[in-house]
């Protein structure tokens, strides 16, 4: 039998913690935990992350760091946003990088969503445009370190002949 697995979380390495639960909570995230209490880690100040956690994430002995859970909804998966102190930080990857590049989250109503968002000073990569067949609406924003957002509303009545 091959292992089941569910959805846990998505982290997000941010370089501010206050700057990125800020802009989570325009998205309509909210604190869920605040901290990473595996990892030892809250939201208030920095704190090392143990050994064995940081040798099993690839981290140098004596990261510190801070870090808050947050949720959309009581469902999964959550977000993890993490600062780590010092260490080589990257430019977070584009749509045609490889690796994992966004995350993409649901609208009933992308044009109301990017309007209430564009006028929070969210700033996009592109506003509501339709995909192929208008089987869905896609627009990109990014959070405050550049992480890239789909934001998608799909319509589903439109996708029969790609359902089996």
């Amino acid at each position: 039998m091959a292992q089941q697995f569910s959805w846990g979380h998505i982290n997000i390495n941010v370089s501010d913690l206050e700057t990125s639960i800020a802009f989570y909570k325009k998205l309509g995230f909210a604190p869920f935990v605040p901290g990473v209490p595996y990892l030892n880690l809250n939201a208030e100040a920095r704190a090392e992350v143990p050994s064995a956690a940081g040798e099993a994430l690839g981290l140098a002995e004596g990261t510190e760091g801070r870090a808050c859970i947050m949720q959309l909804d009581d469902g999964f998966p959550k977000i993890d946003l993490t600062e780590f102190a010092g260490g080589q930080q990257s430019s977070p990857l584009l749509n045609d990088d490889l690796g994992l590049v966004r995350i993409c989250l649901i609208s009933e109503d992308l044009v109301a969503a990017y309007e209430e968002l564009k006028n929070q000073g969210v700033e996009f990569v592109s506003p509501p445009t339709a995909c192929h067949d208008r089987l869905a609406d896609v627009a990109v924003c990014k959070d405050p370190d550049g992480t890239l957002i789909e934001l998608l509303q799909v319509y589903l009545d439109r996708w029969g002949p790609y359902l089996s």
